[in-house]
């Protein structure tokens, strides 16, 4: 990076350690979340689970509960992190609070009576990490200027995806593959996945420290307001909310949009490999594999797409996005093994990552100058406020199915649903290309 993209060189270098923070967070994302822990829940820990009810299913409403109070805590957590100058200290606490959470889930043995344990660990462990995420995005301003916010935050979303795909290539090699990997780790009682847990605790507080040694603190001064008690932060939410709902409906229209479009497309890593394990073939070390090609192909279409946005606009890189994955849902319903799953799960990675980067640059050409931090927060106030459609109705639809691949109907819902709403958003004057 040169020293034009970060403004100084003393900059860089806080680019990088906040950066460091998305690569570190990726134990939790793709290790713990996505493709490690949440499949040993599902496939080991409760696969001999008594009653009608499947693990994937349980799993599915754990995940919802906790988004519905992420969804209440979130923009109460944003205000009291921006008063008074206490970022740093908000992400520190919350960093460390997942860091534990995770390290406790070593305790999860391979026994279906331990899965509630591990279903309660997850859903705290995504609620801190959430919140985390809050004070973390705050930052993105105290390391750029508005001249290179664009380059300084795709360099954390690229660090992410690496971070992801380095870890899990250790963990399946070191730990996973074959009869526990090749460090030898004993598989029974589920050993090796609950030491790669500890690993992934351990990476993620690592990499966590540079952002908080290095960058540099909000001043006090100037936060952009005083601290509030919990009513006080809610009224004022409430009052930000009557006025863009006044003055610029447009935007409040896509924020409501994009909320239940974005959990679909969460939705699809949320649950991609205990489908895979569940439905399609797939064990414990082929799904790793998947991961990494599923970081890999989403990431390459996200740059591809950046291209196609600019010149046709972000509202036809969505659209065409969500409705090529709902084509790729409707086939894997229909369709059996390994080779389909690998097939089309890859084509849904593929135009997940267009749907995510575009869904932040249109909200970008809707912002006027000096309201973007007012409208990027409400972005991750309405995207938790949606985050328990997806998994209520993976977990409804593969309980009415009786097997869990009818969870991908669950999915395909809330996509259709969040297509339906943006082609409803009116075209807006302010880009051309919308």
């Amino acid at each position: 990076m040169t020293t034009q993209a970060v403004g100084t060189a003393t900059s860089r270098r806080q680019v990088i350690a906040w950066s460091l923070w998305d690569w570190g967070s990726a134990a939790f994302n793709a290790v713990i979340v996505t493709f490690v822990f949440s499949v040993y829940l599902v496939d080991s820990v409760g696969k001999d689970l008594p009653g009608s009810i499947s693990a994937a299913s349980w799993l599915a409403w754990s995940i919802a509960a906790a988004a519905i109070v992420i969804a209440v805590l979130a923009p109460v957590t944003g205000r009291q992190a921006d008063a008074g100058g206490r970022r740093k200290r908000s992400l520190a606490f919350l960093t460390g609070a997942v860091v534990v959470v995770s390290a406790l889930m070593f305790f999860v043995r391979d026994d279906y009576h331990y899965l509630w344990l591990g279903l309660l660990l997850l859903a705290i462990g995504e609620i801190l990490f959430e919140l985390a995420q809050v004070p973390y995005f705050a930052m993105l301003r105290q390391v750029s200027t508005p001249a290179t916010v664009g380059r300084v935050s795709a360099l954390g979303w690229a660090f992410g995806y690496l971070g992801g795909i380095v870890l899990l290539l250790i963990c399946f090699v070191g730990l996973i593959d074959g009869d526990g990997g090749a460090l030898g780790v004993s598989t029974d009682d589920g050993l090796n996945i609950r030491v790669v847990v500890l690993v992934a605790a351990v990476w993620f507080a690592v990499f966590a420290l540079p952002a908080l040694l290095l960058v540099p603190e909000l001043p006090a001064d100037a936060s952009p307001a005083p601290r509030t008690g919990v009513i006080g932060a809610y009224r004022g939410v409430a009052a930000d909310l009557k006025r863009m709902w006044n003055d610029d409906r447009v935007v409040v229209q896509y924020l409501l949009a994009s909320a239940v479009f974005r959990d679909g497309l969460a939705g699809v890593f949320a649950f991609g490999a205990v489908l895979a394990v569940s439905s399609y073939g797939f064990t414990s070390s082929t799904v790793i594999q998947f991961a990494i090609a599923a970081n890999v192909v989403s990431a390459a279409g996200a740059l591809l797409a950046g291209r196609i946005d600019d010149t046709v606009g972000p509202r036809v890189v969505i659209s065409f996005s969500l409705a090529s994955m709902l084509a790729a849902g409707t086939a894997l319903l229909f369709l059996d093994g390994t080779t389909a799953f690998w097939i089309f799960g890859l084509a849904l990675c593929l135009f997940v990552g267009p749907a995510q980067s575009s869904a932040r640059t249109y909200l970008a050409r809707l912002t006027p100058p000096g309201q973007e931090g007012q409208n990027f927060g409400f972005y991750a106030m309405t995207g938790r406020a949606a985050s328990f459609l997806t998994p209520a109705l993976f977990g409804l639809c593969a309980y009415l199915g009786g097997e869990d691949r009818w969870g991908i109907l669950g999915i395909m819902i809330v996509l259709a649903a969040g297509l339906a709403a943006l082609l409803a958003v009116p075209k807006d004057l302010r880009d051309r290309a919308l």
